[in-house]
């Protein structure tokens, strides 16, 4: 017998057995398993990025683009609306003025304010080491009231954007010079990062959120070319600050889906982008707008609640002082007004040439009045009496249309949750907002006497009834919030609500400025030393590198949130 034929005759011996097991498990009753039958995966949708706009609204400038674009359009985010009928008084939302600056004490606050900056110019000393000599402001304004200004001649004026063809909406750069003397209402669609509701005309939802829908639409279809109908093809990527009001921006997103209509959108916190579009992995991420200033820790893509801090101020109150400043000093342009939109302008491009915080340079020359942006640190300054000036982040109270809702969420918790989330709240009597303890310590800051603060630091040792707890808390958090923190001292705060100790050494290695409102030279070297001056001494030893990031990547801060 060959080879071939031995395999041959082993081969069929082998079915012949396989054919006798069969029959035994059949006669045993025991059922081989039935393989199912190939399911095909389904096919994902391939997501093109040219077919995704990203929208960052912000309070004077609105930010828009392809995701694929290198930089995004750039447009003041203002709308001009045509009265309907003739006679009808004029309305325009204020750009520099602001309510709390005409109480009795504001003139005298600010006043304090200007000592302090004063103060802490003249205290420090030169490159050489040789103290600076104080000039006073008298000084300034004697000296500058000898300067005759000079005229502009006719060529030099503005040019108003030209409504003969009566159009019924004007957006951007052609609201901003519509003529006074036209018959347009002017309004600003957002108020330090939330929709800008108010009692006056066009400040109801209604009409915020049409606003909105008609400044977007128009940039989307004349500036990015894409023709409203075809949003349908488009997904939508919308930023929002870290502390949102969640009603506003859930009927943002209706507008976005229902009016504009979008297939689909994503809602992202300002600070993840920024981390993201920044190439970090974890910061602290200091926000610097024109109306607000934002601070909240990332660490790996999350934001960390607990850190989240507002602030109502930024670089339109930097322009402001700014103004005061030049008018102590003798500024020749006598009927510059803060009312007019054009001087707003005007004072907007000086601040962005003389204005700087240089230690070297600052005190001398236009440092007198260029030495505004103290006031960041020194909020005093801006003269902003019985205004809250500081938000935390406050739990969600709840949406009547939507049945999943986080007071769903808490009511559906085990009970040991609801015990354990119960025992933290107790221990966090002495920490509202998360780390407001230790900044309430800082020598004496928030103005707290010594029986207030054996209170708040003894009553983690204490137990109370949960609702005295919590009003107590509400008590202490509302004189927190009416306070105005100086930027340095927020972003200590910030960092000291993380968790842990490691987090709190990754936020003070990685602290990531943004936005437009600190853009002045010098900032970076004037921030990092307040901060290593002014952090906890125990993390000096354990941080190893204290790295404030005025430019990631070396581009433009103001558009480091994705692009």
């Amino acid at each position: 017998m060959t080879q071939a034929e031995k395999e041959q005759d082993n081969g069929k011996e082998k079915d012949k057995e396989r054919d006798k097991e069969k029959e035994k498990e059949q006669q045993r009753g025991v059922k081989r398993p039935i393989a199912p039958p190939t399911i095909p995966d389904p096919l994902q949708e391939q997501i093109q990025s040219n077919f995704v706009v990203v929208i960052h609204p912000g309070s004077r400038t609105l930010r828009i683009g392809r995701a694929t674009d290198t930089l995004p359009l750039t447009i003041p985010h203002v709308i001009a609306r045509r009265h309907k009928q003739s006679g009808q008084p004029r309305y325009e939302d204020a750009w520099l003025l602001r309510e709390g600056l005409n109480k009795p004490e504001s003139n005298e606050q600010r006043q304090n304010g200007l000592k302090m900056v004063d103060q802490a110019i003249w205290s420090k000393k030169m490159s050489n080491g040789v103290r600076r000599t104080p000039v006073s402001a008298e000084q300034a304004r004697a000296y500058n009231c000898q300067i005759r200004p000079a005229v502009l001649d006719s060529s030099s004026r503005v040019k108003w954007t030209n409504t003969a063809h009566h159009p019924p909406h004007l957006v951007g750069e052609e609201a901003l010079h519509v003529n006074p003397s036209d018959c347009y209402n002017i309004h600003w669609p957002m108020v330090r990062g939330q929709l800008n509701v108010h009692a006056g005309p066009g400040g109801s939802l209604t009409a915020v959120l049409a606003d909105l829908e008609t400044i977007w639409s128009h940039v989307i279809q004349k500036q990015l070319d894409i023709p409203l109908k075809d949003l349908k093809y488009y997904r939508c990527i919308l930023l929002v600050p870290d502390i949102y009001n969640r009603q506003h921006i859930k009927e943002v997103v209706n507008m976005l889906l229902l009016n504009m209509g979008f297939s689909a959108i994503i809602v992202h916190q300002e600070s993840v982008c920024a981390t993201f579009g920044s190439g970090l992995s974890s910061a602290c991420v200091v926000d610097v707008g024109d109306q607000k200033t934002s601070l909240c820790c990332v660490e790996d893509g999350v934001s960390h609640r607990n850190s989240r801090l507002c602030l109502a101020y930024g670089g339109s109150d930097v322009t402001r002082t700014f103004f005061w400043l030049l008018q102590r000093a003798g500024f020749p342009y006598r009927d510059c007004q803060l009312s007019s939109r054009l001087d707003c302008q005007l004072l907007q491009h000086l601040k962005e040439i003389f204005c700087h915080l240089d230690q070297v340079c600052i005190g001398q020359g236009v440092g007198s009045f260029g030495s505004a942006p103290m006031g960041l640190f020194y909020p005093t300054t801006f003269g902003i009496v019985g205004q809250k000036m500081t938000s935390l982040q406050y739990r969600s109270q709840g949406d009547s249309e939507d049945p999943h809702d986080e007071h769903y969420l808490l009511s559906t918790q085990s009970k040991q949750d609801q015990s354990s989330k119960s025992a933290a709240d107790r221990k966090a009597v002495s920490r509202p907002g998360g780390g407001l303890d230790g900044e309430m310590r800082m020598k004496g800051e928030m103005e707290l006497g010594p029986a207030q603060g054996e209170c708040l630091m003894g009553a983690g040792e204490v137990e109370e009834p949960l609702s005295a707890h919590l009003s107590r808390k509400t008590a202490i958090m509302s004189q927190f919030e009416s306070k105005a923190l100086g930027l340095d001292k927020a972003i200590l705060h910030s960092i000291d609500c993380c968790a842990s100790d490691e987090t709190k050494r990754k936020m003070y290695s990685s602290i990531l400025v943004v936005g437009g409102g600190l853009m002045f030279h010098g900032a970076q070297e004037f921030l990092l030393h307040r901060i290593i001056n002014k952090m906890p001494p125990s993390f000096r030893r354990l941080v190893d590198n204290v790295e404030v990031i005025t430019r990631p990547k070396d581009m433009d801060p103001r558009a480091a949130f994705v692009w």
